[in-house]
Order: C-alpha cells, then sequence, then structure tokens
C-alpha cells in the first residue's frame, strides 16, 4: 500500500511540474486565468525581445527576482504604469513564477564588452563611463557594471534595452512615477540629467548590441 501511495504521489508531481511549464508558455502567449492578464507576447514580443519601436523593453535574461520585483513594485505604485499595473494585479504568484523564470531562462543579447578604461568622447558615452562628478552624477557602469550589463537583481541591464525605454524609465524616475529603487539613486540621478543627456546616455547604450544580435 505504501509503495502505491508512494508511486500515485510521485506521478501527481510529475504531472504538476509538467503543468507548471506550461503555465508559463500559456501565459507569455495567451495570458493568465483572469482575462485582465493579457498575454505578456503581445507587448513584449514573441520571445521577450522586446519592441524598440514601441518602448516595450526586453524581458528575455533578465533576472526572475528582478522581474518579480517590478511586478509587485506595480501592484504597489512604486511603479506606476497604466498597462502594467492592472496586468500584474490579475497574474497569481504562480503564473508570476512560471513566466518570470522562463523569461530568465531566455539568451540575452549579445553586447559589445566596454568598460572604464575605454575613451568617451560623446555625450552618451562620458555619462555612461565617466559620470558628472561636478553634479554628483556616478557613471552608470559603476552600478550596471561593464557595458551596462546589469549586476546582482537590483541594477538591472541597460545595454540590450532600446533608447526609447531607457529614456521613459529615467523621465518616470525624474517625474516621480517610477520611485522603486533603493534609497532613490535613480531618482537623484533622473533630477539631474538634462533632456539632451537623457537622450544621449540612452542611446548610447542601445548601440551596444553587437552587430546582428536580436534586441
Amino acid at each position: 500500500m505504501k509503495i502505491a501511495y508512494w508511486s500515485l504521489a510521485g506521478i501527481l508531481l510529475a504531472s504538476s511540474l509538467q503543468v507548471f511549464a506550461a503555465d508559463a508558455t500559456a501565459v507569455y502567449t495567451k495570458g493568465g486565468a483572469n482575462p485582465a492578464a493579457m498575454a505578456c507576447s503581445t507587448c513584449h514580443g514573441t520571445e521577450g525581445e522586446g519592441m524598440a519601436a514601441a518602448g516595450f523593453p526586453r524581458l528575455a535574461g533578465l533576472s526572475a527576482d528582478y522581474m518579480q520585483k517590478q511586478l509587485d513594485d506595480y501592484l504597489s505604485g512604486d511603479r506606476a504604469n497604466p498597462i502594467m499595473q492592472p496586468i500584474a494585479a490579475a497574474l497569481t504568484p504562480e503564473e508570476v513564477e512560471a513566466v518570470t523564470t522562463m523569461l530568465a531562462n531566455k539568451p540575452a543579447p549579445q553586447v559589445k564588452r566596454i568598460g572604464r578604461a575605454a575613451e568617451a568622447h560623446t555625450l552618451g558615452e562620458i555619462l555612461a563611463l565617466r559620470g558628472a562628478w561636478d553634479r554628483n552624477i556616478p557613471e552608470c557602469v559603476a552600478c550596471h557594471g561593464p557595458s551596462g550589463v546589469g549586476v546582482g537583481e537590483a541594477f538591472p541591464p541597460l545595454a540590450g534595452q532600446s533608447a526609447q525605454y531607457l529614456s521613459s524609465q529615467l523621465n518616470a524616475w525624474r517625474q516621480g512615477t517610477r520611485k522603486n529603487d533603493p534609497n532613490d539613486l535613480m531618482g537623484h540621478i533622473a533630477r539631474k540629467l538634462t533632456d539632451d543627456e537623457i537622450k544621449a546616455v540612452s542611446a548610447y547604450f542601445a548601440s551596444l548590441i553587437e552587430t546582428g544580435a536580436e534586441q
């Protein structure tokens, strides 16, 4: 009897894992169980590559913990977005875990490796690699890593995102509609940047995708 019980338990566990994997794909391509949770692929592309022209970010290869935190922040209001807030509210915790784990396992685009020692001539290069310390603006790579490839769970990749998306987020921090970073670090930085600086540094990181790599 015990052998039969544990065999049945094993079958049920295996089945639940298969459902878990299938749910991730279903949530991403068809939406969640709640109709308000629309399919992620509608805005973020078939493989999580994002839609640069529309300003929708790449999700493929981002940290699952980072993405889960962003969804939590949409719920709390620390990050405001009229599209994402109702979607985040409609997703179940299981759907969030499934789809973010799936996206984290997708390949990120290849990025040209550029360190602090590289020459910096344009406005975007200077802000990214040197900062503007006379205004207490650190170089972006100090937190986001060489070429802005991301560091840990708190500092996401900048390279591989579109200029439209990066600019929109810097403006959101500047306007206070996004306030979900540690100690308002990005808020302080964004409020010191000019419009031209935001455009320049966003374009710089968007340009670091290697030729032929998908964005």
